[in-house]
């Protein structure tokens, strides 16, 4: 029996699809391009280049049939990974062994010639991919077909806008039958009409058993699809888990709240690890717009900032349907009779979604005086739909009839809101739905 029981466990274990050990890549930079010529002449007398680990000893493995992503912030070696599985890139040292058809979707125009049209840019992937034309031929409609591009398909690529180009290049990667798909950003210049008929493609081929794997900024997509997910940061990994425990230790990451051994690159595995993100609290202002917009009379002043999840922790991405807090210090340079504390949220456009004040909660109708230092804490639960949006604080009030500012921010932070289920329009209602059935004659 207990045979029995060890072979059924070890056919459960799917082989792997992507195997990486001990991946490293190294970048020289140099401070004058006269030494990189020297450099590469062995002619420089001294250690002209500094070395930049993009990569410095990964290892993850994806297994046939999961969809996974990969997470960490700009510079975290991302892209770089996956170009070097895809073989656009060679590693400095380590191993990667990819067993399956690999379709790549990576930054925009790659793969692509820009003075070819649209059709000869099919056959150009198709034969780069080991496709003979008469196979290419058979899949032709479903590509022009699933692109919807109409007649720019016979117009030079170089004259089509990202929208397009992303089409065009997605409905290659996904009918030349893959076993790997790769996504690395492209969908966000897509329209959203096009995002869902992708989305509903990635659900075709994860019940097909194909491997997907996700490059995102976009924590909502990450959650929604992926089985499992792998936090870069500079370099390293961070670890390994599901979509929750990731993108709740990215969250830390995103505000310094991490904290590795020194010379230890260090992993976080599932619920496991997490003492290693917990560090110091970020200094005020730190993960914060550097070209932000203020002015005011600065007779009232915001000194600190920041957000804070429902569990107290801060964090600059929010779980859609939690509880979080917006917290504000403010020191008093005068008197100000009636300060208002405001806050609110505007889409990346400048679209003001929501926001309140003191005034309108009815919270707070004193005045504020010389040296006094308030702290103001604003607890609601997010309701706005996945995505990014930026934050902006005031402090203001009214001497007699007359409105002043003391204090603006604008768009002082970028906040994520992670969502697993979208509705239609800015915010969701929470509706609750029943489905019965209708009796006659009523």
């Amino acid at each position: 029996m207990g045979n029995q029981e060890s072979k059924i466990q070890v056919q459960e274990v799917r082989p792997p699809a992507i195997e990486i050990r001990d991946l490293v890549k190294v970048y020289k930079l140099y401070d004058r391009a006269r030494d990189r010529v020297k450099d590469a002449f062995g002619l420089s007398g001294r250690k002209a280049q500094k070395r930049h680990y993009a990569l410095n000893g990964v290892n993850l493995c994806i297994r046939k049939g999961e969809t996974v992503g990969i997470i960490g912030t700009n510079g975290s070696g991302k892209s770089t990974i996956l170009k070097i599985i895809t073989g656009v890139l060679s590693p400095t040292s380590g191993q990667v062994h990819v067993d399956g058809r690999i379709s790549a979707l990576l930054e925009l125009g790659a793969g692509f010639n820009q003075e070819y049209n649209g059709i000869e840019n099919v056959y150009l992937n198709g034969t780069m991919m080991g496709f003979t034309d008469r196979e290419i031929d058979a899949k032709l409609p479903d590509i022009l077909e699933f692109a919807d591009i109409g007649d720019y398909v016979n117009q030079p690529v170089k004259t089509y806008s990202s929208g397009m180009f992303v089409r065009l290049a997605f409905a290659v990667a996904i009918n030349i039958e893959p076993e790997i798909l790769i996504v690395d950003e492209a969908l966000s210049v897509g329209d959203v009409f096009f995002q869902a008929k992708c989305y509903h493609k990635f659900e075709e081929f994860k019940k097909m058993g194909k491997t997907i794997v996700f490059v995102s900024h976009d924590l909502s997509v990450i959650s929604k699809y992926c089985d499992r997910v792998f936090l870069l940061n500079k370099g390293t990994l961070l670890g390994e888990g599901s979509p929750k425990e990731m993108i709740d230790a990215y969250k830390r990451v995103l505000v310094g709240q991490y904290e590795l051994p020194e010379g230890d690159p260090g992993t976080i595995s599932g619920g496991e690890g997490q003492a290693a993100l917990e560090g110091d609290a970020p200094k005020p202002g730190e993960a914060v717009n550097p070209d932000v917009q203020e002015y005011g009379t600065k007779q009232a002043q915001i000194l600190e900032y920041y957000l804070t999840d429902e569990r107290g922790v801060r964090a600059l991405a929010i779980l859609k349907g939690s509880r979080f807090t917006l917290h504000m210090r403010v020191r008093f340079q005068a008197h100000v009779p009636a300060p208002i504390f405001a806050f609110s949220f505007k889409d990346a456009l400048g679209t003001e979604i929501t926001g309140t004040n003191t005034m309108i909660e009815k919270s707070f109708l004193e005045s504020g005086e010389p040296g006094q230092v308030k702290d103001i804490a604003f607890t609601q639960k997010m309701s706005l739909q996945g995505g990014e949006y930026l934050l902006s604080l005031g402090v203001t009030g009214y001497e007699g009839d007359k409105f002043q500012v003391y204090h603006r921010l604008y768009d002082v932070l970028d906040v994520t809101v992670v969502s697993d289920k979208d509705t239609v329009g800015y915010y969701d209602m929470d509706s609750t739905v029943t489905v019965t059935d209708a009796r006659e004659g009523q």
